[in-house]
């Protein structure tokens, strides 16, 4: 039989764990796409008049992705997110207080495959951000085309996750009062591509627009580092030079995301192949503020000197904990 089932004996928490993982997995894979077909089966049914009344819905609603969105709290302490959080698990760990007077960038480090901690921590209260940084609201910033999707724009809006892009960041740091911490995830689809398990890569040499970001708006910076995202998923990697490689590069240049070939834990049993994580330990660390000023024009000189001051509060923090989250004493953190 192709299907290789858990045993019966498995724990109930094991299998909500389990089951809160996959649907969080194939929201990514499936729900976006879904919905939009679903959109067009719509169209060209006899139920045309549901999609024009929503076409018209997602007319007025189009900029509510760049306004703050629709976040909603109960839907962020979902019981479905601490069991999502279990599987692994994922813990938050606090370097320092962050004040609820300030506004902040938060950089999040490494991309992964899918981000998982990343969304885990800021974008649910599964791992208690509220209770550790009391008074401090915490914004994901995801890919903008996903806000133009029906259905799924709402379900991330939701969850306090906003469009990685400036018109809806400077809001949030400049309409929202104070202490607003923007999540940037800074590497993004080309980090994806070097997650590999054991790895330690980021890609952050010439990603400078979130300091600029920062500065513009009189936000601190804060470098955060998850232990362990790398190792929840196994990825076939291309050599550089490859027609497959290239491939990955031109979709992920024109469509803004690298399609990864990756091996995760069977869902049903202990198969070979599944889309699901492995459930490996996850530790986000986020480390100690780094001052800001207000400069409405920055300089490059000054985006080049607070970026310089961020990378070296990244290697801090992540040569700090990498013992205590599983890492050898001669592991380095490797910036491209």
């Amino acid at each position: 039989m192709w299907i290789d089932f858990a045993p019966l004996n498995v724990p109930l928490d094991r299998r909500l764990q389990t089951a809160a993982v996959l649907q969080w997995t194939l929201s990514f894979l499936a729900l976006a796409q879904c919905s939009l077909v679903l959109y067009i089966l719509l169209v060209c049914s006899q139920y045309w008049a549901l999609a024009a009344l929503y076409s018209v819905w997602l007319y007025i609603d189009w900029d509510t992705p760049s306004t703050g969105g629709r976040r909603w709290e109960r839907v962020r302490s979902f019981t479905l997110w601490k069991h999502f959080a279990n599987y692994f698990p994922i813990k938050l760990v606090q370097s320092a207080a962050l004040s609820p007077d300030k506004n902040y960038v938060l950089g999040c480090h490494p991309h992964g495959i899918f981000a998982t901690s990343s969304f885990c921590n800021f974008g649910t209260e599964a791992t208690g951000f509220s209770e550790i940084f009391p008074g401090v609201r915490p914004w994901l910033a995801m890919l903008a085309g996903v806000f133009r999707l029906p259905v799924y724009r709402d379900y991330c809006m939701s969850a306090g996750i906003t469009p990685v892009n400036k018109e809806s960041l400077k809001y949030l740091l400049t309409c929202c009062g104070t202490g607003n911490a923007v999540c940037i995830v800074v590497g993004g689809a080309a980090e994806s591509l070097e997650s590999n398990p054991g790895e330690h890569t980021v890609t952050l040499s010439n990603r400078k627009g979130f300091v600029r970001l920062a500065l513009e708006n009189g936000a601190d910076l804060v470098p955060v580092y998850s232990f362990g995202e790398n190792d929840i998923y196994e990825q076939v990697h291309f050599p550089p030079n490859s027609k497959r490689r290239k491939l990955q590069l031109l979709f992920q240049k024109y469509i803004g995301f690298a399609p990864c070939l990756f091996k995760g834990k069977a869902v049903f049993g202990d198969g070979s192949w599944g889309l699901n994580p492995f459930p490996r330990p996850l530790t986000t660390v986020v480390g100690r503020p780094i001052r800001v000023p207000h400069c409405p024009v920055p300089s490059e000189m000054e985006v080049d000197h607070y970026h310089a001051l961020y990378i070296d509060g990244l290697k801090e923090l992540f040569n700090e904990y990498k013992v205590s989250c599983g890492l050898l004493p001669s592991d380095s953190l490797k910036i491209i």
